[in-house]
């Protein structure tokens, strides 16, 4: 079994990446799995998470999951020629906040990037080529929040950890995409 291509989209909120990442999606393959992290937890985001999927191509299959993506991959990789996960961001999210009691603990940090790792293993175990879409946290304000500055912290960690990893990178600037690796 060959392996496919891992690829990597990060910028800023509302930098265009899913579109960007959508598009290329496109142009990989015919069966596309979208992996949504997003949860409805207020109208605001049921609304924004309604948006989303009326702009995805009908023929695509969804799978809304906010924590086993790892899993999803295993198994989807074997079957789709694209993965599209959107997004990374809220994936670190959901981890961190399933355990809140234990935010800032180092251990509970270093559980979270460990699954951020057997991610990028399990996509080079598949043939499926993987698009990850996460923001890009280290050019903005310190948080001013012991939770917001963990979460940073994690966050750009996890991107470290996939873009290191990744054949290719896209950091996407105002609608642009720049390639900075691959």
């Amino acid at each position: 079994m060959s392996r496919g291509k891992l690829i990597f989209i990060t910028g800023g909120a509302r930098s265009g990446k899913s579109n960007f990442a959508e598009k290329m999606a496109l142009s990989l393959g015919k069966s596309v799995a979208y992996l949504a992290t997003g949860q409805p937890l207020d109208k605001e985001m049921a609304d924004r998470i309604k948006k989303h999927k009326t702009k995805r191509p009908t023929e695509w299959e969804t799978y809304e999951e906010p924590i086993e993506v790892r899993e999803l991959v295993s198994s989807l990789g074997l079957e789709k020629e694209v993965i599209l996960i959107d997004c990374l961001t809220l994936l670190v999210s959901n981890l961190l906040l399933r355990e809140k009691n234990k935010v800032g603990n180092p251990q509970w940090e270093e559980k979270i990037l460990l699954e951020i790792e057997k991610l990028t293993e399990i996509s080079y175990q598949v043939p499926a080529q993987i698009i990850i879409v996460s923001n890009e946290v280290g050019m903005g304000l310190v948080p001013d929040n012991p939770l917001g500055r963990v979460y940073r912290d994690i966050l750009g960690r996890a991107n470290s950890i996939i873009a290191h990893k990744a054949d290719e990178v896209f950091m996407m600037i105002s609608g642009i995409p720049l390639k900075i690796k691959g």
